[in-house]
């Protein structure tokens, strides 16, 4: 029995016949739609799961009840999230992961180095997780780039950060001279385009990109990562700056132990969780379409039953 599930960008790319990646597969015309949940077993003839188990899944069927398979099912212990099921599909999840793994494996942080980091889609799931991330692991300057006045002041107020630009109502590359006056050592970008443009300008000899998401790119017909502009990979060149993709699910032999980490830091109120949850099933069309368009300050989370 599906109790809640989660909305992200990702799906997107699941509505092109070419998702882009590896890990993702089309959905099917005349098909249940499907995607991340956590949920409880309400009767299981498998040996490894009983009634009353909380249960995850990444292909969770968009409707209240299922039949899975045990294959298709992960065990979780609530006491990892004080209850908190949702944050299993967030922060004590894979955005968790994608966001902690992320900028230990690819950012290359130094404790004492006053390093600045900027974070681009700062106020959405793994952007906002990521930026508490860089401040806890030693960054003396994190910078958060968001799309409304609102998230700006989540993140500055709530989550810690130095700073937030608003894109929408501020010039970018300004701000960010402004914002991070030594420079940019570490970037963990989720949107791509010009706005990565903008900060990959300003980053130093050496530093390092996070390649996490390119939001901005993904109605458009380009492969992932899309092709950068001649300027910015002049940039990149001229300055070592490194850049690779990044996918989580080739770093799960470390999941356990970032997951208790980033369990120990939400219980501890070292990280704080932004959620948007909306209630009812028959409202994830209208979330999703608000996600897309920026509507979603953190997990944008669907309680299907209560």
């Amino acid at each position: 029995r599906c109790k809640e599930s989660f909305l992200t960008h990702d799906q997107r790319c699941r509505m092109n016949e070419d998702t882009g990646a590896d890990y993702l597969t089309p959905w099917q015309i005349s098909k249940c739609v499907d995607g991340g949940g956590v949920g409880l077993i309400d009767s299981s003839r498998c040996n490894n799961f009983a009634a009353g188990d909380v249960v995850i899944s990444f292909n969770w069927p968009w409707q209240t009840h299922a039949v899975m398979t045990g294959s298709d099912l992960q065990k979780v212990d609530p006491q990892l999230v004080d209850g908190h099921l949702s944050y299993f599909l967030g922060a004590v999840g894979i955005t968790g992961l994608t966001a902690l793994l992320g900028i230990r494996e690819k950012g290359h942080i130094t404790k004492r180095a006053n390093h600045t980091m900027v974070v681009s889609g700062a106020a959405g799931a793994c952007g906002s997780i990521a930026g508490q991330i860089g401040r806890l692991d030693g960054c003396v300057r994190v910078v958060g780039i968001c799309g409304s006045d609102e998230k700006c002041k989540a993140i500055v107020e709530d989550l810690g950060f130095s700073t937030a630009i608003n894109y929408h109502l501020e010039d970018v590359p300004t701000r960010l001279k402004e914002s991070c006056p030594d420079g940019i050592d570490v970037y963990f970008d989720n949107v791509g385009g010009a706005i990565s443009d903008a900060v990959i300008a300003q980053m130093n000899n050496g530093s390092h990109i996070i390649l996490c998401g390119q939001i901005s790119q993904y109605n458009k017909d380009v492969p992932y990562p899309p092709p950068l502009s001649e300027e910015t990979q002049k940039n990149l060149q001229s300055k070592n700056i490194t850049r690779e993709r990044f996918t989580v699910l080739n770093y799960m032999s470390k999941a356990d132990a970032a997951l208790c980490e980033l369990s120990q830091w939400i219980k501890s109120g070292r990280i704080k969780v932004l959620e948007t949850v909306v209630n009812g099933i028959e409202n994830m069309g209208d979330a999703f379409c608000s996600m897309m368009k920026g509507g979603n300050i953190g997990k944008q989370i669907i309680k299907i039953s209560h």
